[in-house]
């Protein structure tokens, strides 16, 4: 038998370009600051008002950060380990000189939070209320200013000490730690399971069950409903030098204090700005990218799920809707919606792009782990208002299923892509840069595996599909990266389902993505 040979076409994708401010492009977020400036517009504020929540130590080694961050932070000198050049590291500049941004810490609304009481809250014995207990120590100083100050604050910034990520985290196991008896423990140590109780079960004690021990998602899922987003920064991340262990050296590593100052900068613009640092230059208009977001709820009698979709646009905007809850959950690895509840969210998501550009989108791609069923697709097509062309887009991480080298045993350049048919390809995200003369990872890269499922009108071409999903990898504003291995539709779909099941998240149908962050 013969078998007929079939050429397997092999491209490169150009590296997308980023806009920044007077229409300038380059392609590095770093580079693109400081010679340009972030993409203002007419709402940019410079002197921004902030929000800091701690301890004694937290508040203080933020405010001596915020000194050095307007002066300027240089890259640690390498050590003789260290290669001479060192392209992947910048020095940081200075806020106002990178971004335009003026923070003076003699201004900062500073609340304080004994660390015994931080002791005391994550000493309790059950864990959910641990976690809820420290959650609120910090939330409550939000809702106290909102509902009694008259300053408004632009970015909450909650400086946590380790003892929080040692015993706040979803599978901490506290050891060696002195558990003591709370409040809540002492009426009802556990979810009810007695209806015919109802009128007798604590409604507070109850609610902590509904959200997941862990300190970080229950912060964002409570300050969903706030007037401000929050920057979550660890004491170690601003003062490594001050948090030794026994042998003296750092307790966690930690990125080069140039890089942290990037990354934190670059956070707290984009949380308090109407637009982000920076967009895709040269993307096509008219287009818009979802992707839909499935997470089992907890403690749900039938294994429900809660489902959402995030939406970015080229310009950066990223906005998320909540979903219906319901038994999405069809195998151990898929999640389809029913017809009623995918017509609905995208409907939600139409009307948006609408209301902020006048019309419907001319293209909606939406992203996923998974294939779209026959009911979610029929839904999205009767969604889909004239003139706008619905393509799904299967977009999945391989782990060593394709290798590609250069030169025969080199990482390939980022943005090579096999085309293995006219709808499937592999794409690799991350590699060789040219442009910093390395490839930042520790083994050989993986692809990602990418699959045109379906369209309501005329397929796009392969090429144009990857060309977007290279720029989709540029434009996460939670550091200040060169690039990306993951889409940013993709790459916080798990921390965005993390916060929307918890129960303090409830009633919260639309917010920008900058809050989830």
């Amino acid at each position: 038998m013969k078998f007929k040979e079939k050429m397997i076409e092999v491209l490169h994708i150009d590296e997308p370009e980023l806009q920044f401010d007077h229409n300038q492009k380059t392609d590095h977020p770093k580079d693109g600051l400081f010679l340009y400036g972030p993409n203002r517009d007419s709402s940019f504020r410079g002197d921004i008002s902030i929000g800091v929540i701690g301890t004694k130590t937290g508040l203080k080694n933020f405010k001596k950060w915020a000194k050095k961050a307007m002066k300027g932070i240089d890259v640690p000198p390498r050590t003789e380990r260290e290669k001479e050049d060192r392209l992947h590291l910048s020095n940081f500049p200075g806020l106002q000189e990178t971004f335009g941004l003026i923070i003076d810490p003699a201004q900062f609304v500073e609340y304080n939070i004994e660390l015994s009481d931080i002791e005391k809250t994550t000493s309790l014995f059950n864990r959910h209320e641990a976690v809820s207990e420290t959650v609120d120590l910090f939330v409550g100083k939000v809702e106290y200013h909102e509902a009694n100050e008259e300053q408004n604050i632009d970015v909450w910034v909650f400086i946590l000490p380790e003892i929080i990520f040692d015993r706040c985290k979803r599978l901490s196991k506290r050891t060696g730690v002195r558990l003591t008896i709370g409040e809540f423990t002492k009426k009802q140590s556990s979810r009810s399971d007695l209806p015919l109780l109802a009128e007798v079960i604590d409604e507070k004690i109850e609610n902590i069950f509904d959200d997941i021990p862990d300190f970080h998602r229950q912060v964002k899922a409570k300050l969903l409903g706030c007037k401000s987003p929050s920057q979550l920064i660890r004491e170690t991340t601003l003062a490594p030098e001050e948090n030794l262990n026994k042998a003296g050296y750092p307790k966690r590593g930690t990125q080069d204090v140039a890089t942290v100052a990037w990354n934190l900068a670059t956070g707290l613009y984009y949380k308090t700005q109407t637009n982000p640092p920076w967009m895709i230059a040269n993307m096509r208009p008219s287009v818009c990218y979802i992707a839909l977001v499935f997470k089992v709820l907890p403690n749900h009698p039938k294994n429900h799920a809660c489902c959402a979709a995030q939406m970015f646009l080229s310009e950066g905007d990223g906005v998320v809707f909540r979903g219906a809850n319901g038994p999405w959950k069809t195998t151990k690895y898929e999640f389809h919606l029913g017809k009623g509840a995918a017509k609905s969210l995208i409907c939600k998501v139409l009307e948006t792009y609408k209301m902020k550009f006048g019309s419907y989108p001319e293209e909606l791609f939406i992203h996923g782990r998974t294939t779209f069923n026959q009911e979610e697709w029929a839904a999205f097509e009767e969604a889909a208002p004239d003139g706008t062309n619905i393509v799904g887009v299967r977009i999945k991480s391989t782990s060593g299923e394709m290798k590609l080298f250069r030169k025969g045993d080199y990482p390939c350049l980022r943005g090579t892509a096999l085309l293995l048919d006219d709808k499937n390809a592999y794409l690799w995200t991350s590699g060789y840069l040219p442009r910093l003369d390395t490839y930042i990872g520790p083994e050989t890269p993986n692809p990602l595996h990418i699959t045109l499922l379906r369209s309501t009108g005329l397929m796009p071409s392969m090429k144009t599909v990857l060309q977007d999903i290279m720029g989709l990898t540029k434009i996460n504003y939670n550091a200040c990266n060169y690039s990306d291995s993951l889409p940013v539709t993709i790459r916080f779909a798990d921390k965005v389902g993390d916060i929307l099941i918890m129960g303090s998240a409830k009633g919260n149908e639309r917010q920008p993505f900058k809050f989830y962050i």
